[in-house]
């Protein structure tokens, strides 16, 4: 039985000058996940440590999700991907119409880049760039 694509396949990246282990250590926490995707319900199907987390998907959508940071020079590169089709309410997938889909896609993509853009100010603390790293 041929399985659908997902109608969201959302790929963004964000370079954050932190080490991959404080990048993975706001994502640890599942309480912090209800905070960045509060339509969502997470579990996860593969903890790869300091190199990221992959998860089902449940709730608003169905399908798959993976945060995967990768060394990077001085810091990480946080790269997401969401792979995933809306729900319904009896958490079966729906399709939408193309515009409510590119809508979706749009907001969907928005929030990605607000959470590793809101990850970056907090966790670079401020640093300039080409500053080194502040002292322990």
């Amino acid at each position: 039985m041929n399985q659908a694509p997902p109608a969201l396949d959302i790929v963004d990246e964000t370079f954050l000058v932190v080490p991959p282990s404080t990048v993975a250590a706001a994502f640890a926490d599942p309480r912090s996940w209800s905070r960045y995707w509060p339509d969502l319900v997470l579990e996860v199907y593969t903890d790869r440590g300091d190199e990221g987390l992959r998860w089902t998907v449940r709730g608003a959508l169905i399908g798959t999700m993976e945060v995967w940071l990768e060394p990077v020079l001085d810091g990480t590169l946080l790269h997401y991907f969401l792979r995933a089709t809306p729900a319904g309410p009896d958490g079966a997938p729906r399709a939408l119409q193309p515009r409510d889909l590119r809508r979706e896609f749009d907001r969907r993509a928005r929030a990605a880049k607000a959470i590793a853009l809101g990850l970056k100010e907090v966790l670079e603390d401020g640093r300039e760039p080409g500053v080194g790293p502040r002292a322990e």
